[in-house]
């Protein structure tokens, strides 16, 4: 991705005599928070975005010139991937996959063997590997917090083999009765509910304000706008209100992983 934005922050910052500690006081942030927006890592809310002018003396440049929201999913997941090591609480929603940071070697594989347009068995061997190490985070017995609702196509749509899916379906098995995550799925019987659009994932920081990240058809958006993150936050918590209890969820992928071959 592109850091111009944060290159140009840092260079006024700079010019005024300013370190990060000291804009951010002015500008009523935390210092990380700059560190991130310098470094291409989060894009500014509008609301930031005004307080940096402000504090910098820059008129309404930066809030006028703001990085667009929506790029590639590629250029995007970087970015995200930083961002996970350093939350303290991550909820997930999948729609269609199981997310990223919970597949096994062989999901994620024949998953990146699906992509289109095709790419060279180098690329699919890098991205595996960088999706595989994001499953670190999960090392740490405590944080981050992770919860995961799956609609229940995850669940029914075959990806690969039935002992692909029987062996990604136990891992979550695992690492849920384990204690590591919490998993609910939202049953058809719901029918519609505010998830359907994209998947998601909600970020929460010790000293940054929560984000908020969306794929849809080739483009990802990694949202830092407050009103944006509250209102796909309430959209979440009201489509867990409609999911399985944990033991049901937990009954139900049991029930789903001995169907494609898996017995205890």
């Amino acid at each position: 991705m592109s850091n111009s934005y944060g290159d140009w922050l840092k260079q006024q910052r700079e010019t005024t005599g300013l370190t990060q500690q000291q804009l951010a006081d002015r500008a009523i942030m935390t210092r990380s928070h700059i560190a991130h927006i310098e470094a291409g890592r989060r894009v500014p809310s509008k609301e930031d975005a005004r307080r940096l002018d402000q504090a910098l003396g820059t008129g309404d440049v930066l809030s006028s010139f703001l990085p667009r929201g929506e790029v590639a999913i590629a250029d995007y997941f970087e970015s995200v991937r930083e961002l996970e090591q350093q939350a303290v609480m991550i909820r997930e929603f999948a729609l269609s996959y199981f997310p990223g940071v919970l597949q096994t070697k062989r999901y994620a594989r024949t998953l990146l063997n699906s992509a289109f347009p095709p790419v060279s068995e180098a690329v699919r061997d890098r991205r595996l590997v960088t999706r595989l190490e994001r499953a670190k985070i999960l090392e740490d017995p405590v944080t981050p917090v992770v919860w995961v609702l799956l609609d229940e196509a995850v669940l029914r749509r075959p990806v690969g083999s039935e002992g692909i899916m029987a062996e990604q379906i136990t891992h979550l098995v695992h690492l849920t009765e384990s204690g590591r995550i919490r998993v609910h799925v939202l049953p058809f019987g719901v029918g519609l509910h505010p998830m359907l659009h994209s998947m998601l994932s909600l970020m929460w920081f010790e000293d940054q304000p929560p984000l908020a990240y969306t794929e849809g058809h080739g483009a990802g958006q990694l949202i830092d706008s407050p009103s944006a993150v509250r209102q796909l936050q309430s959209g979440y918590d009201l489509a867990l209100s409609d999911a399985l209890p944990l033991k049901e969820s937990v009954a139900l992928l049991k029930a789903t992983a001995k169907g494609y071959g898996h017995h205890d």
